[in-house]
């Protein structure tokens, strides 16, 4: 096992109920021990207040903090930004987050977390996109492919429309693991245990 000191962060985005749902049951299946910091993006709506922190801490037993500019990031948590603001990783184990009054990012926070978590923790970073609308997340997902990463997909149940898992499988690089929630989850202890790939 190789272990630089520097923790392994898994980078999860999603959107709508849907994706909510499935953040739920990924971090539901995650041991509180896990030695990974947790980065959670959730489309939401703007103009009103989020309750993504009370959801969250009622779906899992770790803790879930809304992050803080140049935060150290602590293994086991769960960190999430506020509507307004976009998580990223600014340095290999402090927190950034993105002031966005004018929307510039809109549908590619998914994608901003992706890139900079990519840039910044390179081999030791597990993306995982699950259900969402659009194709936010397939480009970050190319980053962690490119930087060495994982990347995790939630299969696809939608026949309707391509969403966010299909267009992650399509985009660019093969995805390492393709599953439910629960699968996601096992596959990530494992990668975390055994400390490189």
């Amino acid at each position: 096992m190789t272990d630089d000191g520097s923790p392994w962060f898994v980078a999860v985005g999603a959107s709508g109920g849907e994706g909510l749902r499935d953040i739920e049951a990924l971090l539901a299946a995650l041991p509180p021990s896990i030695q990974a910091v947790i980065l959670v993006v959730l489309h939401r709506p703007w103009d009103r207040p989020s309750n993504l922190r009370p959801v969250l801490e009622r779906a899992c037993s770790h803790p879930v903090l809304i992050a803080e500019e140049g935060e150290k990031f602590e293994r086991g948590t769960v960190y999430i930004g506020e509507p307004g603001q976009h998580l990223t990783l600014a340095a290999r184990s402090l927190g950034g987050l993105v002031d966005d009054p004018d929307r510039q990012h809109r549908n590619r926070t998914v994608d901003l977390l992706f890139r900079s978590v990519a840039r910044y923790a390179k081999k030791r970073v597990i993306g995982v996109v699950l259900s969402g609308s659009l194709d936010d997340g397939s480009r970050g997902v190319a980053a962690i492919h490119e930087a060495g990463g994982l990347t995790m997909v939630i299969t696809p149940n939608s026949k309707l429309h391509r969403g966010m898992p299909e267009n992650a499988i399509g985009y660019s690089g093969p995805i390492d693991v393709v599953g439910s929630p629960q699968t996601i989850a096992a596959a990530i202890v494992e990668a975390v245990a055994r400390g490189d790939h």
